[in-house]
């Protein structure tokens, strides 16, 4: 792997693919599929068990005017996948504190900087947003808007895929590459919440959060909440 492309966005160089990550929009799955394709990469035994491989190999950065423009010249293939922000936000949850427990390597939680459970129920953490977004880098990186990975509208990719249609990114990629390219489910949660399943005054907290984001995303996705 080539050490200075941990500064810039995903890329492979080797087929002028560029791909701009969204946390919890699939982006082990299409980490994990461009890796076995790039020839700059040496995919390490862990891969088998640990999704974690894939984020240290190509690491996910926020937009970045500036890094992005290399990437937008005709000749690159650029594209992101995005997913409805309802569905994104309660995997980030479900994933990141419950089954990975993240909340308890907090240090600040664990100094007692916030008067927050570890273990919260998703009413509790979503009501508290914010202040678990201060008290844990994990949860402040998951739970960012669209936007900070996207850039503002109107966007500059080749294409965006839904996380509904990874099936077309994988036709396109084959295509690209001229091989069968295949994108496995990687670092899917188990557990499964529904923004229907908060209480109203959850979804009271969370309504300016996604009357953002879901302007952003008017094109593939409808507010659950408008």
């Amino acid at each position: 792997m080539k050490q200075e492309r941990l500064a810039v966005v995903v890329v492979v160089p080797t087929y002028k693919i560029a791909y701009m990550a969204i946390p919890k929009a699939a982006c082990s799955s299409v980490k994990a599929a461009l890796a076995r394709i790039d020839p700059d990469v040496t995919i390490p035994p862990e891969a088998a068990t640990d999704f974690q491989v894939w984020h240290r190999i190509y690491p996910t950065r926020r937009y970045n005017k500036n890094r992005w423009q290399s990437y937008r010249d005709p000749e690159w293939f650029s594209f992101t996948v995005v997913r409805d922000p309802a569905k994104r936000l309660m995997a980030a949850y479900t994933n990141r504190v419950v089954e990975l427990r993240e909340l308890h390597n907090s240090r600040r939680l664990q100094r007692g900087d916030f008067d927050l459970p570890m273990d919260p129920d998703p009413d509790f953490f979503f009501q508290h947003l914010d202040e678990y977004r201060e008290a844990s880098s994990s949860v402040k990186h998951h739970t960012f808007l669209t936007s900070a990975f996207t850039g503002p509208l109107p966007w500059k990719f080749t294409k965006v895929y839904r996380t509904q249609d990874l099936g077309d990114l994988a036709r396109d990629l084959s295509d690209r590459v001229g091989q069968g390219v295949v994108i496995p489910r990687e670092n899917a949660s188990t557990t499964r919440l529904d923004v229907r399943d908060l209480s109203d005054k959850t979804k009271d907290a969370l309504r300016p959060r996604f009357e953002r984001d879901y302007a952003h995303l008017a094109e593939f996705y409808d507010n659950p909440l408008a």
